[in-house]
């Protein structure tokens, strides 16, 4: 029976962006807003979780001198099958992300995952895998867009959040946070609060 709470360090203590500092890029572009940055976590945890699973049922099959190729593959045509499910249901969010949906392909977190868990464990398990870390990456692009959203806009999923007399008695978007590289200063911070409370892993460093 699988045990799910093995699954879960990547939702917290061994998270692949403010742990492993994986996938970082992504984050400078797509969270400028909270809408954008869950459907790319929800975008990335698909791709992750069935290139894992295709990736394990193959994984006796794949030739060790090819299996990277093998392994783009897999990753692209699934990518190609998020982009077009976007442009076909949710056509202004793709418009939004634009060639970002595209670049999931270099998400060094999926294929450290294939490489790490995939090509030596069973289908489920890998399935599993690539599921928490792609909900763990989606975490911390929410956490990243919503706060550059409602500090830098006033809103929250596009809805206005701060009230109109705010405004009037002179508060102000900051809209540095609207910046890319304020997007690497939230990380930062997140990355201290989290290795601040758990020590543990400086330690083992």
């Amino acid at each position: 029976m699988i045990q799910i709470r093995k699954y879960l360090g990547p939702l917290s203590k061994n998270n692949p962006v403010i742990v492993q500092v994986l996938g970082v890029c992504s984050a400078l572009a797509v969270t400028t807003q909270l809408k954008s940055s869950v459907v790319m976590g929800i975008s990335v945890a698909v791709v992750a979780a069935f290139s894992n699973l295709i990736i394990s049922l193959l994984r006796n099959t794949i030739p060790s001198r090819i299996r990277i190729i093998v392994q783009l593959i897999i990753v692209a045509a699934l990518v190609i099958l998020v982009d077009q499910f976007l442009q076909a249901f949710f056509y202004d969010m793709s418009k939004m992300l634009s060639v970002f949906v595209g670049l999931i392909v270099t998400n060094c977190i999926i294929m450290g995952r294939l490489e790490a868990f995939a090509l030596q464990n069973k289908p489920l398990p890998s399935l599993l895998d690539g599921l928490f870390n792609g909900i763990g990456y989606g975490l911390v692009l929410a956490t990243v867009g919503l706060f550059r959203e409602l500090l830098g806009k006033g809103t929250m999923w596009n809805c206005q959040v701060i009230p109109d007399s705010f405004y009037e008695m002179g508060y102000l978007n900051n809209v540095l946070m609207t910046l890319p590289p304020m997007a690497l200063i939230l990380i930062g911070v997140m990355i201290w609060i989290h290795r601040s409370r758990n020590k543990e892993l400086i330690e083992e460093e």
